[in-house]
Order: structure tokens, then sequence, then C-alpha cells
């Protein structure tokens, strides 16, 4: 007579409590917790966009409308909107602005495609759509792209007065853009062109006077 096996001991990967839901809840599930955090993002996009008043646990607050910095300030738990947070710090390293913006675009596009998860439509098929319009927006971006003239230096340094102003134009010194876009641009031009190396440019943070009484410091 053959023996029965041996019974197994129970191995438990996950803590107690997780939560283990998968499928299609699920997918909707992630979206909606992605949308909540961009409609909190929404209204501080643009000029017009306002400003948040974030409060932690120590009681300390802080006034901003960078994306990046609300959605650091935010405790968010749950694993899907996490992601957002790391495309706003992948866009703050990697650019330095427009992290709102990538947050609201990847919410959106999260948005268009919940009514194909609503009617079972594989998120396979869904990401390989993705994956074709992505290549087709990248080729339209290189017949759209223009090549920068730096013989001029009047003009090279107009343009980047230009750019250095449109960045500004959502912050809390848009009043003040012209004199800081002018202090920026000078201490960017003042940087080895070559390598452009932006850690060597350090903020000084003193408190009392004006905006106005900012300076620049060429060290």
């Amino acid at each position: 007579m053959q023996r029965g096996l041996p019974m197994q001991p129970t191995v438990v990967v996950l803590r107690e409590g997780t939560d283990t839901s998968q499928g299609k809840p699920q997918l909707l599930s992630n979206i909606s917790a992605c949308l909540a955090i961009a409609d909190t993002l929404a209204s501080t996009l643009g000029p017009r966009g306002m400003d948040k008043l974030i409060v932690n646990e120590k009681g300390e607050a802080q006034i901003t409308n960078d994306g990046a910095t609300i959605l650091k300030l935010l405790d968010i738990v749950h694993p899907a909107a996490k992601s957002l947070v790391d495309i706003a710090r992948a866009q703050d390293a990697e650019v330095g602005d427009g992290t709102t913006s990538v947050v609201l675009l990847a919410a959106q596009m999260l948005k268009e495609v919940r009514g194909y998860i609503e009617e079972g439509v594989s998120p396979h098929i869904i990401m390989k759509g993705y994956r074709k319009a992505a290549q087709l927006a990248t080729d339209r971006i290189k017949e759209l792209q223009i090549s920068i003239d730096k013989s001029d230096p009047a003009k090279f340094r107009d343009l980047l007065l230009k750019c250095a102003s449109t960045s500004m134009s959502s912050k809390l010194i848009h009043s003040q853009k012209p004199f800081f876009s002018q202090m920026a641009v000078d201490a960017v031009l003042s940087l080895d062109q070559d390598d452009l190396d932006e850690s060597l440019i350090g903020v000084k943070k003193i408190p009392g006077g004006g905006l106005q009484d900012s300076l620049l410091v060429k060290g």
C-alpha cells in the first residue's frame, strides 16, 4: 500500500492583510487612483494655475504649484498612484520643468483607455497601440524640430531669455520674469558650454528683502 505524501508546511510569501486583487477590477482601481492624483494637480497648471497649501504632520506649511514638489509632500500609498510620483521625479531630474504636465498627460491617457478596459480589451493590445502612437509622435516632433544657431551670441541669448521667461510663467516669481530671466541666462552662460554642469549653480536663500534684492554672484 502506497503511503501518502507528507504534509507540506504552508509558506506565507505576503504579509497578512496584503491586497492580492487582480484582473479588470484592479486595473480600473489603478486608473481611478491615478486620476485622483491628476485632479489634485490639474488646478495648478498654466499661468493662471493656483498654488497649493500643504501642511505636513509636523505642522510645517508649504505653498507651491510645482507638480514634483506637491507629489513629494503628499503621502501617497497606492502603488499605481506612486508611479505618477516616479514619472514626475524623472521629468524633474531630466528636464527640470513640466512635472505637472507629464502627470496630467499620463492620467489623461489612462482615462482614455478606461472604456476599453471595461469592454474587455487586453492591456497588451492597448500598450501596442500606445507604442505605435508614441513612435508617430516622435517622428512628427523630429519633423518640426529646429536647429539652434550659436554662431550669433545675441540671437542665442535672446532665445535663452524667451525659454527662461516661458518656464517662469506659472511660478510665484512670474511678475518679475524679465529680472530673473536675465539672471538665469547669465548663470547658465557662465558655465562651461561643453559641459554645462548645472550642479555648479547654487542658490542661497536669505530671509527678508524683496525679489529685486536677489543677485547673481559669479564665483
